[in-house]
């Protein structure tokens, strides 16, 4: 599957904590016939997340959560992916290392023309980063569309957005019910 292009980055990053942090980066390159460009993405991975570069001969298990989520992150890039599958890439994080994880994938998408396929409970930042949408509830499709369709719902709007069209002022969230069934 990595060799068709498909790289997975999962939720709680899964990195090899006794491996050095260049370690985890090469081992993601492990599956690739073209290891005589495997340097050039150490050095494009190094470019995107450059908080690594000082950490390179540092064992994986000593770095922050931010830095084990780039770390991840670059691993899966080594391995030259047309498709980068990423499961709750903000969990566990600071709102400013997820701010600067989303503003990377947003880089990468654009310079690199990588295709994303996100699961994160932070719609706000999906949406952002996305073209099409599926919203999923208990484990089902409960809406699916482009981006402006999907964030300009109302209800998703409320109840995923934190948004309110009019005052909620008396009213339980609770008792309010979502009209997409």
């Amino acid at each position: 599957i990595v060799s068709m292009g498909l790289a997975h980055v999962p939720e709680g990053r899964e990195i090899f904590p006794l491996l050095t942090v260049k370690q985890n980066l090469i081992l993601g390159a492990y599956s690739r016939s073209d290891q005589s460009k495997v340097k050039r993405d150490l050095d494009l991975v190094l470019h995107y997340f450059p908080d690594l570069q000082r950490l390179l001969k540092m064992d994986a298990k000593v770095l922050s959560g931010g830095q084990q989520q780039m770390l991840a992150l670059g691993r899966a890039l080594m391995s030259s992916p047309k498709l980068l599958l990423l499961d709750e890439p903000s969990l566990g994080l600071s709102p400013i290392v997820v701010k600067e994880i989303f503003s990377i994938l947003k880089k990468l998408q654009k310079d690199l023309g990588l295709s994303l396929l996100i699961v994160e409970q932070n719609a706000k930042l999906a949406l952002d980063l996305s073209d099409y949408a599926y919203v999923l509830e208990l484990g089902r499709v409960a809406m699916s569309g482009s981006k402006e369709i999907v964030k300009n719902t109302r209800d998703i709007q409320e109840f995923y957005l934190g948004m309110h069209q009019d005052s909620q002022i008396g009213k339980k969230r609770w008792k309010n019910r979502k009209t997409w069934r």
